[in-house]
């Protein structure tokens, strides 16, 4: 069942900052926490590939933000291929934590017939691996001279989903609108997409023929993940702690992520 204030405070107007040619660049700000407080408006932001911004009123967008970091969460072949945000023109400090050695569709992966197990393996799998990644993003965003900041992998899906989710609820947001924002993405993938086959032919062709489920992002698997981490660890803060992230550097987020 669908909880509509949940859904409207995720589906906020504030939330997606509107960009041509990058699809997923969402501000982190409005979520409530369980100790009566909430995020922060225009001060931690997650998106998709931040290689696209050229244009000259998405350039100008995204240096209204005052952005003083970007976490680049992709692999180096990502960035050798694709490129990385534009430095030369927006001064900022960039930080390259890639979370897995190699992508989904650059290695032999499993076959499921359902999206939400496929998209659960991969993200144990992340969360395997590169738990070590996953604790230094959050000691960058940690220090105050890191923020404002956006972290992003390529579709905005799944490493940059699943560092959002350990953020947030570290910060004491709850499953469900940690899921919903969570979710977001799959009206992203439908903009990418659409976007694709005006401006990018060969990525529209991409698209069309990976497999559905790389596509995916279906709030059930972000949930089975945290029901996981808290069954596991104990809470998905325990689980922080225990790759590395300390209490101090937990508090530090919350001081500078969250409303007074």
């Amino acid at each position: 069942m669908i909880n509509t204030h949940v859904d409207e405070i995720a589906n906020h107007p504030r939330r997606l900052i509107g960009l041509e040619a990058v699809h997923n660049f969402r501000d982190l700000g409005g979520y409530p926490t369980a100790g009566g407080r909430s995020t922060k408006w225009r001060t931690l932001f997650r998106s998709d590939g931040l290689y696209r911004l050229r244009g000259a009123d998405d350039m100008s967008r995204v240096m209204q933000l005052g952005l003083k970091s970007v976490i680049d969460l992709r692999t180096e072949r990502e960035q050798r291929e694709q490129g990385i945000f534009p430095t030369d023109d927006i001064e900022v400090t960039f930080h390259h934590l890639s979370i897995v050695d190699v992508t989904w569709s650059d290695t032999e992966t499993p076959e499921f017939d359902d999206e939400v197990e496929f998209l659960v393996w991969g993200y144990r799998d992340m969360l395997e691996i590169g738990s070590s990644r996953f604790a230094d993003a959050m000691h960058v965003l940690a220090q105050t001279d890191s923020l404002p900041a956006v972290f992003h992998c390529a579709a905005g899906k799944d490493r940059t989903g699943v560092l959002a989710a350990l953020l947030l609820s570290s910060l004491g947001v709850d499953d469900a609108h940690i899921c919903a924002d969570y979710g977001l993405t799959q009206d992203a993938m439908q903009r990418t997409i659409a976007w694709s086959k005006v401006h990018r032919p060969e990525l529209a062709e991409r698209y069309a023929t990976i497999p559905k489920a790389y596509l995916a992002a279906d709030p059930r698997a972000m949930q089975i993940i945290l029901t996981e981490l808290a069954q596991q660890h104990g809470s998905v803060r325990n689980y922080v702690r225990e790759i590395g992230v300390a209490d101090d550097t937990v508090e530090a987020l919350g001081n500078l992520l969250l409303e007074s």
